[in-house]
C-alpha cells in the first residue's frame, strides 16, 4: 500500500489522490479511462475506485473503508452495482455484451450510491462496438459511473477518449517497487529480482511473489528460447506449431519474457552498465552476448517487439511465429 494514501492500490498516488479529491468535494465525473501496460495495478485501481464509490463509510474521507459489506463485496466481485466486462481470450470485446452491460448501467443502483460498469481490456473493443459506448457517455444514467481500462487509447475512437477523464499509470520507480515488495514478506534477493523482472508493473511482481508457478513458468520460457537458440530450421517450425497451440494470453506473457531476455543480451554485447532484468541468468546472457552480433540481437529482439504488437490483430499466428523465429540467431543447418 502506498504510503501516501489508504487506498488498497501500491503506487500510482497521482491518480487516486484524483480520484479522492472528486469524491470529497462531490464533483465526480462519470465517465474514466485508466491506461497502461497489463499488471501494472489497472483493474486494482478501478475496484478500489468501485469500493470507495459504493462504501457505507459515513464521511467521503474514509473511502473505501475496506471493512463494510459493499467493500468486501466489490473485492470479491458479488456487489449487485458493480458490473465487469471482459473479452473472451484472444477475442474483440462483443458488441452485445457491451449493450448487455449498458442496459444493465441504466437501472437504478440496487443498494449502493452508484451504479459501476468496468470495461477490461477495452482496446479489443472494435470500432462498432465502441460507438455502442457513445449514448451512455453522453447521457449518463443518474448514478452511472462507466470505468474503461485499455493498454493505450491509440486503439480507441477519439469520440471515446475526448468523453472520459484519463487516468495514465505508469511503471513504478525500482527502488519503490523492491520496498513493497519488501514490505509484502519477499526476502531482499527475491524482492530485487521481481522488481527487475516486471518491469515496474505492480500486479505482476504480486503475483509472482504469491504464486511460485509464476517464476516455475518463466523458467521454462527462457529454456525453451535458449533451446531454439541451438535448434535447426525444422525444429523452429516444429516449436511455431506447438506455440500457436497457447492461448493468447499465455503466449504474451512467454514473449515478455523473451523480450526482456533480448534486450538483456543486447545491453551486455554493447557494454552497457545497466544492470540485467533476468539478474539470475546473467551467465547465460553473457555467454550469448559474447558469441551474438550486436545487430543479430537487435533484429531478433524487433522481431519479438513485432510479434507482441501483432497478437492483438486476427493474423495467423503460426505463420507469424515461423517468421519471428526464423529471424533468431544461430540457425543450425538442417
Amino acid at each position: 500500500m502506498d504510503a501516501g494514501h489508504d487506498w488498497p492500490v501500491i503506487g500510482h498516488g497521482h491518480a487516486v489522490r484524483r480520484l479522492r479529491q472528486g469524491l470529497q468535494h462531490g464533483r465526480l465525473h462519470h465517465a474514466w479511462l485508466i491506461t497502461g501496460a497489463e499488471g501494472l495495478g489497472r483493474a486494482t485501481l478501478a475496484r478500489s475506485f468501485a469500493m470507495a464509490l459504493n462504501c457505507e463509510a459515513e464521511m467521503p474521507q474514509g473511502r473505501p473503508c475496506q471493512n463494510c459489506s459493499a467493500c468486501r463485496r466489490i473485492l470479491s466481485g458479488n456487489h449487485p452495482d458493480l458490473l465487469q466486462v471482459r473479452p473472451a481470450d484472444g477475442a474483440a470485446l462483443r458488441i452485445d455484451a457491451i449493450r448487455d452491460a449498458l442496459r444493465n448501467l441504466a437501472l437504478r443502483p440496487w443498494e449502493g450510491r452508484h451504479r459501476i460498469a468496468i470495461f477490461h481490456d477495452f482496446e479489443r473493443a472494435l470500432p462498432r462496438a465502441q460507438d455502442a459506448l457513445l449514448k451512455t457517455l453522453e447521457e449518463p444514467a443518474p448514478g452511472a459511473v462507466l470505468i474503461l481500462i485499455a493498454t493505450s487509447v491509440r486503439a480507441l475512437l477519439p469520440t471515446i477518449t475526448s468523453r472520459c477523464q484519463l487516468l495514465a499509470l505508469r511503471p513504478l520507480p525500482f527502488e519503490d517497487l523492491r520496498t513493497a515488495l519488501l514490505q509484502w514478506g519477499a526476502s531482499a534477493e527475491r524482492a530485487t529480482l521481481l522488481a527487475r523482472l516486471s518491469g515496474g508493473r505492480v500486479g505482476w511482481a504480486l503475483q509472482a511473489l504469491e504464486d511460485e508457478a509464476r517464476l516455475e513458468q518463466r523458467k521454462e520460457a527462457l529454456d525453451l528460447l535458449e533451446g531454439c537458440l541451438a535448434s535447426d530450421r525444422a525444429a523452429r517450425f516444429a516449436l511455431a506449431e506447438k506455440l500457436a497451440r497457447r492461448s493468447r494470453q499465455d503466449l504474451r506473457l512467454l514473449l515478455e519474457q523473451w523480450q526482456s531476455m533480448w534486450r538483456d543480451i543486447l545491453l551486455l554485447a554493447r557494454g552497457s552498465h545497466v544492470s540485467p532484468v533476468n539478474s539470475d541468468r546473467r551467465e547465460a546472457l553473457s555467454l550469448q552476448a559474447e558469441h551474438l552480433q550486436a545487430e543479430e540481437i537487435r533484429v531478433a529482439l524487433t522481431a519479438t517487439r513485432q510479434l507482441l504488437t501483432d497478437l492483438r490483430s486476427n493474423m495467423q499466428l503460426r505463420l507469424a511465429l515461423e517468421v519471428m523465429l526464423l529471424d533468431y540467431p544461430g540457425l543450425q543447418a538442417g
